[in-house]
């Protein structure tokens, strides 16, 4: 896949070639233009991921350009160079829409930093109104531009149609269900039910009730018999989630169910077949609870023939700005409230964030915010005078830098030409929160 593809306009042709040399070699796709005009007629909004221009060219300067494109492809980045770079101008250009400003001579790598951070915003753009408008599949249930969860939608994928028993592992709120059910109603079971038993929530005296089922008679009070959960989902898909609670004197009847699916009511000496698959969930390293003797290790080794890690929240950064977007949409949808589009200071604040709660806590926290009770400083209202004009792009600058160097403030002191100490006033001054130094640790 490329990095991105490139629109480079500069009046200078020399300037064009060597730009179009060294961002092809650095993994861009680049078009140029030496003339501005031509640039215009160039510009395929569903092809291009962003246009670097130059500020000064005779006949249509770069402001013009800028303003031009917005009108025709409003979300389109676009980077604006000049020679001639100063406070006003600069404002000027982020009042236009201007995506960010480089004063020349620009630094190479800098300038494919901010190439990076632009082409992952126009994408995620372009995902937010994939998932909007686009048809139910693995793309819009399980959410996420990274590799990592490129990864689990190709394991899915690669298992829904295989009756396999499958062992989901992951931290709290990583999505261990939404994955469960994603392989149920993308598989040939999706007209069966989906029976989710939370081994957590039900108490020990009446598991194997609820899981087995009984008879009428097997115990006091049971007038009646009762299907179990087990028994019910044939057809479909029994998920276990939190597999590690289950009492271990049921472990082996569960076990024994799983290897011979049929299922024995308490009170009958009756043996009910059962077509299911099995997919269980835990939150722990399970062989490490089996070792321990606190698990089955019997049980533990015939769930884990496949096993279905899910990444936490803070492994795929990249990931957390769309899904804050769509669940903040959705919340703003449910409860008939206005949705702000999430502005990219918003979104680098988020993505260093930690989530302890992973998906589950950032889904909690997008709500919280469309309902008006989780406010970040950068997610106020939009500026609009010059102060505030200036303080976003010096907000902007300082993300962007933060973004370069990992979130290592020295090193973006270094960069931006300040004192430490003044870097990190501003930081906490626009609320942004850069990563943690080398030997800090980034409380949750």
């Amino acid at each position: 896949m490329t990095r991105g593809r490139i629109v480079f306009v500069d009046d200078e042709p020399d300037l064009c070639a060597a730009a179009a040399d060294w961002l092809g070699a650095s993994g861009f796709e680049v078009e140029s233009f030496s003339d501005p005009r031509a640039a215009l007629g160039g510009v395929d909004g569903a092809a291009c991921d962003c246009v670097v221009s130059d500020m000064r060219m005779p006949g249509l300067s770069g402001l013009d350009l800028l303003r031009e494109i917005r009108q025709r492809e409003p979300e389109l980045p676009v980077i604006l160079l000049t020679g001639h770079g100063d406070v006003p101008l600069a404002v000027e250009a982020i009042q236009a829409g201007a995506y960010h400003f480089l004063e020349k001579p620009y630094d190479a790598d800098q300038l494919v930093s901010i190439l990076d951070n632009a082409v992952e915003r126009r994408r995620l753009k372009r995902e937010i109104r994939r998932l909007q408008v686009g048809s139910e599949d693995l793309d819009t249930r399980l959410i996420g531009i990274s590799p990592a969860m490129a990864a689990v939608r190709r394991s899915v994928q690669r298992l829904a149609d295989i009756d396999v028993d499958v062992l989901i592992t992951g931290e709290t709120g990583t999505g261990k269900e939404v994955v469960a059910r994603a392989l149920h109603d993308f598989g040939h079971r999706r007209a069966g039910p989906f029976v989710a038993i939370n081994c957590a929530a039900i108490p020990e005296t009446i598991f194997e009730s609820e899981i087995f089922g009984h008879e009428r008679g097997a115990f006091t009070g049971a007038q009646a018999p009762r299907q179990g959960r087990i028994a019910y989902a044939s057809g479909g898909t029994v998920f276990l989630d939190e597999i590690e609670s289950m009492p271990l004197a049921l472990q082996a009847k569960v076990l024994r169910i799983i290897q011979e699916r049929v299922v024995e009511p308490i009170g009958s000496n009756r043996q009910i077949p059962v077509d299911v698959r099995f997919v269980a969930a835990t939150k722990v390293d399970l062989k490490a609870e089996s070792e321990a003797g606190r698990f089955r290790s019997d049980l533990y080794f015939r769930l884990s023939t496949i096993d279905l890690p899910l990444p936490p929240l803070r492994d795929r950064p990249e990931d957390v700005p769309l899904l804050y977007a769509v669940f903040a949409r959705r919340a703003a949808e449910r409860y008939g409230l206005g949705f702000k589009e999430l502005p990219p200071e918003l979104g680098l604040y988020l993505s260093q964030q930690r989530w302890p709660g992973n998906v589950r806590e950032l889904k909690s926290y997008a709500e919280r915010a469309v309902i008006g009770l989780d406010s970040p400083a950068l997610q106020q209202a939009a500026p609009g005078n010059l102060p505030e004009l200036v303080a976003a792009y010096e907000a902007r600058i300082i993300a962007t830098t933060l973004a370069d160097t990992g979130g290592a403030t020295a090193e973006a002191a270094k960069r931006l030409g300040v004192p430490r100490r003044t870097l990190n006033e501003k930081i906490a001054k626009y609320g942004l929160r850069p990563g943690p130094e080398p030997g800090e640790t980034l409380p949750g």
